[in-house]
């Protein structure tokens, strides 16, 4: 999702793109329905990976998420790539899987791995300071910060105040995925607390949750209906535990809440902590009664809401959005694939 809505802007840019997921819709789909992946859909998937490495000289630049052969030996991946310049993209800190694993085995075989594929990349790109700081102590030549953002042509300005939602019942949103939905019960106790004073709705998209004694709607996640279903409702949320995986997060669905004029609550870990201006845009939560607070003051107030999701609206066209990162990613990139 990262890069792939940076495409149209490098094809403007002169920029050739052709895309090889190493995981693709089909194979991510059947995992979210039998709960895992099937050995042979992934194996499949390596191969067609490995094969499109073999031929990677054709292009002056690579331009990888994360890493290209997860959890295969480094040096396998080192040489496949020594023939082209390559990029690496980082939204999550993915290198926790690996020097945070469980088996110590993992750790002393593995810990290094991305860092080695950092300290050789043309350029690191990161979403947050958290992740860049990784890549300058692993060597890397040189990395940048650009955040995850939207493009404001999916993303309409709301008009306000005819924009606000106006339904008998304000309705909470989350955004996610069925392996996120585990934040949810960080809101468990507060929203408990919040249904025994009003009446809400907890709308969660992407994935399948329940709270005993609050009203709960999920709603399947779907490209062409996720920003009108995240428009249609009140207040945004984005809890997190406060661990180092979550402290590489990007915090994407804050800049969609924000985007569709939605005023944000969420925990007071990484990135989040710039993203919202308590008072300003929404507000941090970092206990049981901060949350109750917080909601329930932008669940009656529809002034504070409207005044609050303008700000995070602005927030976003300035800083969270492709119209002002695509140039810069188009530049780095050509950059990167010259050597400069």
């Amino acid at each position: 999702m990262r890069s792939w809505q940076y495409f149209p802007v490098m094809r403007e840019a002169g920029v050739h793109v052709e895309v090889q997921a190493l995981i693709d819709d089909a194979t991510l789909l059947d995992r979210y329905k039998v709960g895992s992946y099937r050995l042979v859909s992934v194996l499949k998937r390596y191969a067609l990976r490995v094969a499109a490495l073999f031929g990677c000289h054709r292009y002056d630049l690579l331009w990888i998420e994360k890493e290209a052969l997860p959890w295969l030996p480094l040096w396998f991946e080192l040489i496949l790539l020594r023939r082209v310049p390559y990029v690496l993209d980082f939204d999550d800190a993915v290198f926790h899987n690996y020097d945070q694993h469980l088996i110590a085995l993992v750790r002393r075989l593995y810990g290094l791995r991305l860092d080695r594929l950092m300290a050789k990349a043309a350029l690191v790109m990161c979403g947050n300071q958290y992740l860049a700081d990784r890549a300058k102590s692993a060597g890397a030549q040189r990395v940048e910060v650009l955040p995850t953002v939207i493009d404001l042509v999916r993303y309409p300005a709301p008009v306000w105040p005819n924009s606000l939602p106006k339904h008998d019942v304000s309705t909470i949103v989350w955004i996610g995925s069925p392996s996120t939905a585990r934040y949810l019960q960080i809101l468990q106790k507060p929203l408990q607390l919040l249904a025994q004073r009003m009446k809400f709705v907890l709308r969660i998209i992407g994935a399948e949750f329940h709270m005993p004694g609050v009203q709960v709607e999920c709603v399947p996640w779907a490209e062409a209906t996720e920003v009108a279903s995240i428009a249609a409702c009140h207040v945004g949320v984005m809890p997190l535990q406060d661990s180092a995986w979550e402290r590489g997060k990007c915090g994407y669905k804050l800049i969609q809440y924000m985007a569709c004029g939605l005023p944000v609550v969420a925990s007071p870990v990484g990135v989040n902590t710039q993203i919202v201006e308590p008072g300003v845009n929404g507000f941090l939560a970092n206990s049981d009664g901060e949350w109750v607070t917080a909601l329930e003051q932008l669940l009656t107030q529809a002034q504070l809401r409207q005044r609050m999701g303008m700000a995070g609206r602005a927030k976003v066209e300035a800083q969270y959005c492709i119209q002002k990162t695509g140039p810069k990613m188009a530049e780095l990139l050509k950059e990167a694939a010259k050597g400069a």
